[in-house]
């Protein structure tokens, strides 16, 4: 049952967020993984170390998307983009926003490691290149093929680390959905440790790190010392907390925190600014459409002003709202819970009460 309601919600929700026809063929049938920068309309350009790129500036303001589990997605040549009109939400380009208000906009790659069958297979390749499917990728054929002696999350760093070398300004933030939140946070970790070690110039670490409909298996695992991936999660980001970085989660649907599905991981969620929304607008069997709602209504509330409290003056969370106000809600003893605009899709209209964790 576990492993049916997997593949029914998360499995599917690669098929109705992914873009095809944005990337040519050769994305699909060769190898390739990395950080890409996007302009308006889905136009976009691989960052490559060293080379300029239409779509960068080292000292803009810089959000950085990582997608999680990408079951079949590769045979159907489809990645994910900015416009996610086939995931239930707006047909419009979601990165308009940002990049109006100046920001580089970015997506790290690793769809093809994340081409697996089972969620725990891709799930450990965030952490060690000896799990139970080693680092092997999947081609627009269908088959695997052996892949590099390195995780994603260090291969995801090398890239970051690579491309950002001359960045000079001092606002990044990542955005991780369902099992990409593991990746944000592993990636954010081994930035900071370069940072602590003075390998890495201190603008690199994120100041902020959005998790969009988390998802972390239940059970401990013996690629990770025997530890749950939550658990490590939470030491992560206890550790992040202490080093500046703020934290902010956003619950969308039942499948990513169902004992029967994923770890909740409630003590995680206690540690951020966190949200629980109401996509009402879908039904309860609509369970696909409300987990990939995560992305699309945290990059659309970036174009509103951010959402009021309930019987209060203060704002509730949401993309557009400030980093200080942000660490507040991180740090407070209540949660945001969705009071009204559940049953629009438009998030100008979204109001939120306080309630305590």
């Amino acid at each position: 049952m576990r492993q049916f309601l997997l593949l029914l919600v998360l499995g599917f929700s690669s098929l109705t967020q992914a873009a095809v026809g944005v990337f040519p063929d050769s994305t699909f049938q060769n190898l390739d993984h990395g950080l890409y920068w996007f302009g308006y309309g889905d136009s976009w350009q691989k960052a490559v170390p060293g080379q300029s790129n239409a779509y960068f500036s080292n000292s803009k303001p810089t959000v950085i998307y990582i997608h999680g589990w990408q079951n079949g997605a590769t045979q159907r040549k489809n990645r994910e983009t900015f416009n996610r009109k086939d995931a239930g939400g707006p047909d419009l380009d979601l990165a308009h926003a940002w990049l109006v208000a100046g920001y580089n906009v970015g997506i790290l790659y690793w769809n093809q490691f994340a081409d697996e069958g089972e969620v725990k297979d891709a799930e450990a390749k965030i952490w060690s290149a000896s799990g139970p499917r080693g680092m092997r990728w999947r081609n627009s054929s269908g088959v695997y093929s052996s892949g590099p002696n390195k995780s994603a999350g260090d291969l995801l760093f090398d890239h970051y680390k690579a491309n950002l070398a001359s960045y000079s300004g001092n606002n990044i933030r990542l955005l991780g959905h369902s099992l990409g939140n593991q990746l944000a946070i592993v990636l954010t970790k081994k930035i900071s440790d370069a940072v602590s070690a003075g390998s890495l110039n201190s603008r690199l670490l994120p100041k902020r790190v959005a998790l969009l409909d988390p998802f972390y298996s239940n059970q401990a695992k013996s690629w990770l010392n025997n530890r749950w991936v939550g658990e490590v999660c939470r030491s992560y980001v206890s550790e992040l907390k202490g080093k500046g970085v703020i934290f902010e989660a956003y619950r969308t649907s039942a499948v990513t925190s169902t004992v029967f599905v994923g770890d909740a991981n409630t003590g995680l969620m206690n540690m951020t600014a966190f949200t629980e929304l109401k996509p009402w607008y879908f039904n309860a069997t609509q369970q696909t459409e409300k987990h990939n709602a995560a992305v699309w209504h945290y990059l659309w509330s970036f174009s509103f002003n951010p959402p009021p409290i309930s019987g209060s003056s203060n704002q509730a969370a949401s993309a557009r709202t400030a980093e200080s106000r942000i660490g507040t809600l991180m740090n407070g003893s209540t949660k945001l819970v969705h009071d009204l605009g559940a049953y629009t899709k438009e998030p100008s209209d979204d109001n939120f009460k306080s309630v305590n964790r």
